[in-house]
């Protein structure tokens, strides 16, 4: 299917549902984090009403089964916008995300969108996760949104030591509380193919069959110390970018952005039914090793 870049519409959407906890429990509330899932259905898979910038058709779906996982964090100390370069600068992510294999950005697509890849280790007996991804994102007035989805690149199939995830919608939107403080929420819909959430960034469908005792430490364990994470890197970014190319800032300036560009005809949609099925639903919790985000 054809890969559309988020429109103005798209963004006020996707804002919108993050404000509303409409059909979310929450399964997390201390020091400040907030963790939702999406209302369990009587087989325990947990629903998420999908939104998406990129159109499924019906067939597809109606066959899947999404995890949806909600986040907030109040950040007292720190700027809005220093959050939103947080999340961009790939080179400080290398410094603070300790789950990242490799990330990279692939070319660009506009000012405000571009094809990247990450990849993230899962705690075992998980295989660990990668995905390609098209990313957009906006300033909108106080508020500051990032959201992608899964695509394929020609140049970037899957990789014979990863399970590649497909991310159906994920993105993060920071609101400004005054001049030195904010609000960070992060939404997540997985089709449960994929990786849940075990990386910070993007909405993922796991790609593959996971065991219920992943879905609850990840609401428990692994997404309030994520984004307690960003918020300590956030805290600690004005420093460390003083010191490495403090004027360069692409996301900001597109003058900056020296990627080569990428054709939108040359993407597609990436769907799960076209990847190969992992089932991890039987494994073990006695036998899962913790993530550096459970420690």
């Amino acid at each position: 299917m054809p890969v559309q870049i988020p429109d103005d519409a798209d963004f006020t959407s996707f804002k919108e549902q993050c404000e509303s906890h409409e059909g979310w429990l929450a399964r997390y509330n201390r020091g400040g984090v907030t963790v939702w899932c999406s209302a369990e259905d009587s087989n325990t898979v947990q629903k998420l009403k999908a939104m998406r910038t990129a159109p499924l058709d019906a067939a597809y779906e109606s066959r899947l089964s999404l995890h949806g996982f909600q986040m907030r964090i109040v950040c007292k100390d720190v700027r809005a916008e220093t959050v939103y370069d947080v999340l961009h600068d790939t080179a400080y992510r290398k410094k603070w995300d300790t789950n990242m294999i490799d990330t990279y950005d692939i070319g660009r697509l506009t000012v405000n969108a571009d094809v990247g890849y990450y990849s993230w280790k899962c705690p075992s007996p998980l295989k660990n996760r990668d995905f390609v991804t098209m990313r957009s994102w906006l300033p909108l007035g106080n508020d500051y949104l990032i959201i992608n989805y899964s695509v394929k690149h020609p140049q970037h199939p899957p990789k014979k030591d990863f399970v590649r995830a497909v991310s159906l919608l994920t993105g993060y939107l920071i609101q400004s509380n005054g001049p030195s403080s904010c609000t960070l929420y992060y939404l997540t819909q997985v089709d449960p193919k994929g990786e849940v959430i075990l990386c910070y960034l993007t909405q993922v469908d796991p790609k593959g069959s996971l065991p219920k005792w992943v879905v609850n430490r990840v609401s428990q364990f692994v997404a309030p110390k994520a984004m307690k994470k960003i918020y300590k890197a956030s805290q600690k970014y004005p420093d460390w970018k003083r010191k490495h190319n403090p004027s360069l800032k692409p996301w900001m300036f597109p003058e900056q952005n020296a990627l080569p560009c990428v054709s939108l005809a040359d993407l597609t949609l990436q769907r799960a039914d076209s990847l190969e099925n992992i089932d991890e639903s039987g494994l073990n919790e006695e036998k899962a090793h913790h993530s550096d985000d459970e420690d």
